[in-house]
């Protein structure tokens, strides 16, 4: 006979080995006859090479409850004293599990938890790029953090199913990644102790993961959490992290990431040079960045962002006409779906010409940002930004027409929002 690929198939569904699937025979074994298994790799390689077509009534018992469904539709035949009636395969019988008749009273399969495969996996995520592309659209905002914690708790619930080692790390990842996702918006809308909170369950789910990507994406967050509280030596601890994570490691992009990172903690913490040689770095490594395949939520980091982190940076070394220079650049690559990114980068540029002396070009610059964000929520991180810029003009200019326009404009728009 031939290889079973019918249950070839189905193993490849769940991500099962063969010692997997051993396993999870003997632990069904357990369960209906309260007795130890004795299912080895070699069963089961019988079974799928096709030189066991007609497995024990024990080993289909156990068989079904793993797979969820009769034998026959893996390629098995059935002991005739559990051959399910044809004319209704919803309604089974319980099974007769023992080979020397004893009867075992088995949970019959209509009534048990489907097992959980990698195409399961596949459906749970297609909701983080849609959350993902709403972020890059709006920015942060409160239903996309519910929309987020929603995805999580389907993931959490289909980890409760029975799943391989692949794909119950799979599930864990995607539980970081929804929950990571409604940290973020909640750190765009600066409500930072919630912010925390998720991000402390981010990477509890991240470890468990073991999957680098993931663990890059919460320490990043991290560092930006830390950076909205202004904890300085936590963001750059975070930043230390993600710069030694193995992801930053393989990838010259996530090493480029976290590097950046590592410079906004230098220079936030007073050590400009430490800041240079950190964001030199940063782009240094991105230059070497291929086009593989990475998650779908890097796609903000690239030249443009890394020249606006780079204004960032500037702006606080006291470089304010470099600073200029990187948010210019930064605006000619930030794509225009990106309203959010383009915003606080316009923000970044109106805050190196207020430092030049020139706050009435800065002005013009900064009110730029209400158009930009046209028909989208003002996230409150820049609402901060804002504020601070017109803190700087009022002390700067405060009886020019310019500012007191300003003022005007700005009372407006925040009692729309």
């Amino acid at each position: 006979m031939g290889a079973n690929l019918a249950l070839q198939s189905r193993m490849t569904q769940l991500g099962l080995t063969q010692e997997e699937l051993a396993a999870r025979l003997n632990r069904a074994l357990q369960e209906i006859t309260g007795r130890s298994g004795d299912v080895s790799s070699r069963t089961v390689r019988n079974l799928l090479n096709g030189s066991s077509r007609r497995p024990i009534g024990r080993t289909c018992a156990a068989l079904e409850r793993v797979f969820g469904c009769p034998v026959a539709e893996l390629g098995l035949s059935a002991p005739s004293s559990m051959q399910h009636p044809p004319e209704d395969p919803v309604r089974r019988r319980d099974f007769i599990a023992s080979t020397t008749g004893t009867a075992a009273a088995a949970i019959p399969l209509a009534k048990q938890r489907r097992a959980v495969g990698m195409t399961d996996v596949t459906r749970a995520a297609a909701g983080i790029d849609q959350l993902v592309e709403a972020d890059d659209r709006q920015g942060g905002h409160a239903t996309l953090a519910a929309e987020a914690l929603d995805g999580r708790a389907e993931v959490l619930e289909l980890q409760q199913r029975n799943a391989s080692e692949r794909v119950r790390r799979s599930l864990y990842a995607l539980a970081a990644e929804y929950t990571t996702i409604a940290a973020w918006a909640c750190i765009d809308l600066r409500d930072l102790d919630t912010a925390q909170r998720h991000l402390n369950e981010s990477a509890t789910f991240a470890g468990l993961s073991q999957d680098p990507a993931t663990g890059m994406r919460v320490w990043i967050n991290m560092a930006m959490l830390a950076y909205q509280r202004k904890n300085w030596p936590e963001q750059l601890a975070a930043a230390q992290a993600a710069s030694a994570s193995p992801a930053a490691r393989k990838d010259p992009l996530f090493s480029s990431m976290g590097r950046v990172r590592l410079a906004l903690a230098h220079a936030y913490l007073g050590d400009p040079r430490a800041a240079q040689q950190a964001l030199g770095a940063a782009q240094d490594t991105l230059q070497k960045a291929g086009n593989e395949p990475r998650p779908r939520w890097t796609a903000f980091y690239g030249q443009a962002e890394l020249n606006h982190l780079a204004a960032i940076i500037l702006n606080r070394n006291g470089e304010s006409a470099n600073a200029e220079a990187m948010a210019h650049r930064a605006l000619a690559k930030i794509p225009a779906e990106f309203k959010r990114n383009r915003a606080l980068a316009t923000c970044q540029l109106a805050t190196a010409q207020l430092r030049q002396g020139d706050p009435e070009q800065a002005t013009e610059t900064v009110s730029n940002v209400f158009a930009i964000m046209d028909g989208a929520p003002m996230p409150g991180r820049m609402r901060t930004l804002i504020g601070d810029f017109h803190r700087d003009l009022l002390r700067l200019a405060p009886s020019t027409m310019y500012a007191r326009d300003w003022a005007d404009r700005t009372r407006d728009e925040w009692s729309r929002a």
